[in-house]
């Protein structure tokens, strides 16, 4: 009697004890969430082939067409917290679109699924440009395909997530890939990789970031495809296994592929190249760009417990640009726009591991890249460009028309405000995620 009064008493003032243990250790477990990785890839492909949008110009018809276009998408999970990323072969793909696909996937948190556009020259038009006539240059059954499709790419991924690893690097690359037309040394250099690989060692994904125009061929040459980033795919998933997604940079004013032929200058003087506007330089550059990324990748540490988050920001651009204003107000697909000439658009923030990722909404200028990259802290830092929107190209106040050879880039900017208000916005995303740990 007297022993199990003992032991009821020795049971009460331990089991506030073995609470709190059971507490603690569950709060590890959920601390120590693992990490699901999934990937997929459709198809976006016309089929007939459609003209080829390279720009604010007119369109080019098609001839032929080389390698696939395609939507390829990366899910990442960590606890409650879910990312997709969607990579597409495109010129650009306006918010107005990318929201179509959010609505498809209600799986993953409308603020958490980056859309962003390869930027290849040799792809349909997205955006609907007015053509000046009354009509415009875009296809709108083939815009509903590549929503259907990116969002098809997006599900598939998430019902394929399994257990993974992390591994993140950057480095500069090395080898002939990519140059800046308007002053040839201005650009960076530095590639990031992030890729998810499974306990055996095989890739699910790999993620590759780096700021270059995939404009070997062009609209001129009359070749549909995805330019330099399906060979850099189709190489990455060959050498490495699962699927492969290229994510462009700061590569606006004109951070563009090296294809020079560079005993064959078009006007020495003034630092212009005649160049080779082929497939096979597509392949060349494409293969060597692979071959950087795995050699960048190949001894980062796996992380085994990294951070997720998402951070999500609405920032209103004021539109200076008359050009870009007729194209917000009479493109078809009715661009949401405020009463006081202004659009909206989301910037992302996105934490993994010791990395971080920033999403720009258009063409940045190399110069706000390295500044946003500096202060964005120490660890691998990443911008994903042309992501979520892709409203032309965005300099700072002191670059816009600055000098002749950036006419054209500040006339297809929203406005000389654009570069400040970015970069002003992101930071203050960057400060809160510092501020949150």
């Amino acid at each position: 009697m007297i022993a199990d009064r003992n032991r009821a008493r020795a049971f009460r003032l331990a089991a506030p004890a073995l609470g709190l243990a059971l507490l603690l250790a569950s709060t590890a477990a959920t601390a120590r969430a693992e990490i699901l990785a999934g990937a997929s890839v459709r198809i976006i492909t016309p089929d007939p082939l459609l003209p080829i949008s390279g720009g604010m110009g007119p369109t080019r018809p098609a001839k032929e067409k080389r390698g696939e276009l395609t939507a390829r998408a990366l899910v990442i999970r960590k606890g409650d917290v879910t990312v997709g990323v969607v990579a597409l072969d495109l010129l650009g793909f306006p918010s107005v679109l990318a929201d179509r696909v959010r609505a498809l996937v209600p799986r993953i948190a409308a603020d958490n699924i980056l859309i962003g556009s390869t930027h290849t020259h040799s792809a349909p038009d997205c955006y609907a440009l007015p053509d000046g006539k009354g009509g415009h240059s875009g296809d709108l059954a083939y815009m509903d395909l590549v929503c259907r499709r990116a969002a098809e790419a997006l599900n598939e991924a998430i019902d394929r997530l399994e257990p993974a690893r992390i591994r993140v690097a950057t480095d500069e690359a090395k080898g002939r890939i990519a140059y800046n037309y308007y002053a040839p040394d201005l650009y960076d250099r530095r590639m990031g990789v992030i890729q998810a690989v499974r306990g055996d060692g095989e890739a699910i994904a790999t993620l590759v970031n780096y700021a270059v125009h995939p404009e070997v061929l062009g609209n001129e040459v009359g070749i549909l495809g995805p330019d330099l980033v399906g060979p850099l795919c189709d190489e990455l998933e060959a050498k490495a296994g699962g699927v492969a997604l290229f994510m462009n940079g700061a590569q606006g004013g004109m951070v563009t592929a090296d294809n020079r032929l560079l005993d064959e200058p078009g006007d020495p003087v003034r630092g212009y190249w005649k160049d080779a506007r082929t497939w096979d330089e597509c392949l060349r550059i494409g293969r060597l760009m692979a071959g950087e990324a795995l050699r960048i990748v190949a001894d980062a540490p796996l992380q085994d417990d990294p951070k997720l988050a998402c951070r999500a920001k609405v920032v209103k651009l004021p539109v200076e640009s008359d050009l870009m204003w007729a194209v917000v107000v009479h493109s078809p697909l009715k661009y949401p726009r405020g009463e006081d000439r202004t659009v909206s658009t989301r910037i992302n923030l996105v934490e993994l591991g010791d990395a971080r990722i920033l999403t720009i909404p258009g063409e940045a200028l190399p110069n706000i890249g390295f500044y946003l990259k500096r202060k964005m802290g120490a660890g691998p830092n990443f911008l994903f460009g042309l992501t979520n929107d892709a409203f032309g190209y965005i300099l700072t106040r002191v670059d816009f028309h600055s000098f002749p050879r950036y006419d054209y880039i500040s006339r297809t900017s929203l406005g000389e405000e654009t570069g400040e208000i970015l970069i002003s916005e992101s930071l203050k995303l960057v400060e809160e995620a510092v501020k949150s740990r």
